[in-house]
Formats: structure tokens, C-alpha cells, sequence
């Protein structure tokens, strides 16, 4: 994001991750020839030239998509190693840390790493040799040793990877080389954390907890809304029982993004917006469903079974190129099938309901919803607003704020943090480093990356199957049944 951008969660124009990509198929089967002989390749150099990578790949054609998020493919395979649940990290007075992906989210997050006691940014990665110095640059001003960079082409990762004084990789690049950078830090002996989602496809999020149980290392999908003011106190009242038992939850991603879609700079090439000439669903539900389902103890008691989702036209991005791009513009080559809003429910073992929505090419004030709903009361936000008896009655909401008490104890500690998203960027990297130099279990693991990030092929498949449910694997291997901490941490 634009280093400038407001620092409100809130605000429309404040991207939340959106420097990554992914492969997964072609346009909808129900495009004409012509239409699918129009949407371009996007080169892999492209994509990785963004915020550290920019392209789209060898895509995943649609009916090995549908295949692969079949409910047969929810089969659980056996277990190559044992389990990462509990497993603390290596206690260590400093991390050193390397960051894969400068661009705009690369090179603020770098910034928390900077700011956070006991870490050290030791080296940077990107295609682009300016991107890397300028953020170089910002690493010898706090006071650090010049890194070393990577920058001669798309797979110097790798070597950063390979390097005997890193302890954690950084992956903020396009949403395809999500995957790849997280295995390759993994097979190296490497912690490492990844922007959202942490793959796109079942097979790669299965192969993430493989490699996660094999190399004992952790693989952590960086979902920053998780660290919300408002998620995390709203998670210590649903474990304290304020909402009663809890029923039912939602959690979005609305948020228009038309322009940067379109814009010629703000990412480099049109990575982002190429995406919904390939995916029909939800692209990137963690910011919704992570918090909800940490409410819910998905993988900690609970679990998310399955998923049905169905998806309106895809119509605002054609519309917006039609207002605003000059004709002869590349963007006139491609054919949208990207819903402009779609809707999953997904239902968990213990017959609660998840509804996430996507929907970013539309006119819409930002909101990401985070609602919960129990016995007791319910919450929703956007704005933030809450309902509980016996303490109220009638048809007036209450008024969320007076309940400060029940802030999460990162908050009390860092009542005004740095950096963007109201600060929510700066806990979760405080959060993880602290656990990693305390030799702490991280408050989630390999598999709530791969739950949190399902529903992106299977949201998929599920549209194309006409809303036909589609099972979430179970990549806990029936471990989801036992109760253990997560982002509700004790204070060490």
C-alpha cells in the first residue's frame, strides 16, 4: 500500500494486503471461445516484479480446480510426520529475520520488523534492484547492518532462503508465489510467515502442512485482522461466555478496489485485477473468516466441515473499464468471470454457521462485518456495536466502547501502536517475534493456514457446481477435537 495511505483500518483507500497473486484456472466455462482466447498470460517475471513478484503463472485449468476441490478431495492423506500442534518455537534473544516481496506491503511491514525489540532484518529479496536499496535504506537507519539483497531475478528467493543466519522468511509477494516461497523457506530449514491466503490451491495447503510436519518448522499464514482491537476483544468475551453459546458468525472483505485495479502504477502489471479473469469465488477470505473462526475454536474444539457458496455476475470491472480506460488499453483484452459479490456459508462439526462475503468491484463503504451471534447477545461492527442480556433490552444496540475492559492484554500493553491498520500489523509482528525469541507455541499453525485459506478453491468449485457444498479437509488429522490456546494468549 502507498506508504502515505491513512492509517484507519477502517478507511476505503487503505489496501490490507495486496501485494501477492495466484494460479488457478481459466476463465468460466461458460465464456465463449473468443472470450477465453482474450484473457492474456500473465508472465511469472510480471507478477514477481510487484511487491516482489508479479504474475499469474502456468494457471490451473478450471476443471482440474473443480477436481481438486472435489469432496473426494477432502480425503484425509496420512500424516508424513508428527503434529506441529503445541510445538513451541526455538527460544532465541534475537530473530533474524528475511523478507521476501518489497513493494508496498513488503516495505511498510518492514518497518514493524524494525520497530520491534530483538530483530534483526539481515536480508531482502525482490526482482526490483530499487525496491530492495530503498528499503535497504530504511534498514540502516535503525541502526542495523547493511542486509544482503537478492535481486537477480525471480528465483534469488531461494538463495536468501538457503542462508545460515535467517530464522524467519517474510513472503509479501503476488498470491502465486505464496506457495513456492513458503516451501522453499521450509525446506530450508526456515520458519516462515505468509500474507494472505497462504496458497490457492488444496493440494499446495496440504503439501504446506506436510512440510511444516516433516521440517518441525512453523508455517504461519500472517493474518493481521486476527489482531484487531476490536476481534480480540470481542474473542476474550466469547471465551468468557458473554454471547452465550455461540450460533452463528460473518466476516467479509468489502472493499472497492476498482482503481488500483486499473491503475498503471500502483502495481506493476495487472496482476490483481487478472485474477477475476481466472476465479469465479472468494480470493481472499481470511480477513473474514480468521477472526470468526478463532471466536469459534476452529481447530481448537470445533472444526469447519463444509462450505457452498454462490456468486452474482461479475459485472462492475467491465463497467469501470468501459468509464475510465482509454480504447486500445490492454485491460480491453480481458474477460472478467470474478463474482462481484460472492456469499459462502460454511457450516462447522458442531452445526454453527460462517457467512463470508467477498466483493471488491463495486461502489462500497469498506467493511470486513466481524459479527457473532449466541445465546446470550451478538456483535457486529462496521460500525462496532453489541447487544447482551440481561444488562439490555429492547431494540437499541449498546455501545461497544464501554466495554474496554475486556481488551486483549497486547492492547493494554500497546494502547497506540505503530504502523497501519490501526495498529493491528504492529501486534501481530510484537506477538510472533515475542513467541519466537520466548520460545512460545505461535497462537496458530500450519493449519489454520490452510483452513483459513480453503474456501478460495473451494469457494470456486462450489460456483461452478451450482452452490454444491464442498467439504473442508481436515488437515489437523482429527487433532481439531482437543481445546488449546490460540490468539486468546496467556501473558508470558
Amino acid at each position: 500500500m502507498h506508504e502515505s495511505a491513512p492509517q484507519n483500518p477502517r478507511h476505503p483507500d487503505h489496501l490490507d494486503h495486496l501485494d501477492r497473486v495466484d494460479r488457478s484456472g481459466d476463465p468460466s466455462p461458460h465464456a465463449s471461445v473468443e472470450g477465453r482466447q482474450q484473457t492474456p498470460d500473465v508472465s511469472r517475471r510480471l507478477i514477481l516484479k510487484s511487491a516482489g513478484a508479479a504474475s499469474a503463472g502456468a494457471g490451473l485449468g478450471l476443471g482440474a480446480a473443480a477436481a481438486a476441490a472435489s469432496p473426494a478431495a477432502a480425503a484425509v492423506p496420512r500424516r508424513q510426520g508428527a503434529t506441529m500442534i503445541g510445538v513451541p518455537f526455538e527460544r532465541r534473544g534475537t530473530v533474524r529475520v528475511g523478507i521476501v516481496g518489497l513493494g508496498n506491503r513488503g516495505s511498510a511491514m518492514t518497518e514493524l520488523f524494525l520497530a520491534v525489540p530483538g530483530v534483526r532484518v539481515v536480508a531482502l529479496c525482490d526482482t526490483v534492484r530499487a525496491k530492495a536499496e530503498k528499503v535497504a535504506a530504511k534498514v540502516r537507519s535503525a541502526g542495523q547492518p547493511a542486509p544482503a539483497l537478492y535481486t537477480k531475478g525471480e528465483d534469488d528467493f531461494r538463495q536468501l532462503c538457503g542462508r545460515g543466519d535467517v530464522d524467519f522468511v517474510y513472503v509479501a509477494t503476488p498470491w502465486e508465489w505464496h506457495f513456492p516461497m513458503a516451501e522453499a523457506a521450509l525446506t530450508a530449514g526456515k520458519h516462515v510467515g505468509v500474507e494472505c491466503p497462504a496458497a490457492m490451491e488444496l493440494d499446495q495447503l496440504w503439501r504446506l502442512v506436510d512440510l511444516s510436519e516433516r521440517t518441525r518448522r512453523h508455517c504461519i499464514q500472517l493474518e493481521n485482522c486476527c489482531y484487531g482491537r476490536n476481534e480480540m476483544r470481542v474473542l476474550r468475551m466469547a471465551h468468557a461466555g458473554k454471547f452465550g453459546e455461540l450460533l452463528h458468525g460473518a466476516g467479509a472483505y468489502i472493499h472497492d478496489l476498482r482503481e488500483l485495479m486499473f491503475s498503471p502504477t500502483y502495481y506493476e502489471g495487472p496482476w490483481r485485477r487478472l485474477w477475476h479473469t481466472r476465479l469465479r469465488g472468494d480470493v481472499y477470505p481470511t480477513h473474514g473468516f480468521a477472526p470468526v473462526a478463532n471466536y469459534m475454536d476452529v481447530n481448537r474444539g470445533d472444526r469447519a466441515v463444509r462450505i457452498t457458496t454462490f456468486g452474482s455476475p461479475a459485472a462492475g470491472l467491465a463497467a469501470y473499464r468501459a468509464q475510465h480506460m482509454p480504447p486500445g488499453d490492454a485491460s480491453w483484452k480481458e474477460t472478467y468471470v470474478g463474482s462481484d459479490m460472492s456469499v459462502s456459508l460454511v457450516q462447522t462439526a458442531r452445526g454453527r454457521v460462517i457467512r463470508l462475503e467477498h466483493a471488491v468491484s463495486n461502489p462500497h463503504p469498506y467493511s470486513r462485518v466481524n459479527a457473532l451471534g449466541g445465546t446470550k447477545g451478538a456483535f457486529e461492527d462496521y460500525p462496532p456495536r453489541i447487544y447482551l442480556e440481561p444488562e439490555m433490552s429492547g431494540d437499541e444496540w449498546g455501545d461497544f466502547g464501554t466495554y474496554a475492559e475486556w481488551d486483549h492484554w497486547l492492547w493494554k500493553e500497546h494502547a497506540n501502536p505503530p504502523g497501519g491498520h490501526g495498529g493491528m500489523d504492529y501486534i501481530m509482528i510484537f506477538r510472533l517475534m515475542q513467541c519466537m525469541r520466548q520460545g512460545l507455541v505461535p497462537d496458530f499453525d500450519v493449519y489454520d493456514a490452510a483452513t483459513w485459506s480453503a474456501p478460495v478453491p473451494l469457494s470456486h468449485a462450489s460456483i461452478r457446481a451450482k452452490g454444491a457444498p464442498q467439504e473442508i479437509p481436515d488437515f489437523t488429522r482429527g487433532l481439531w477435537r482437543a481445546g488449546r490456546p490460540g490468539v486468546d494468549s496467556a501473558k508470558p
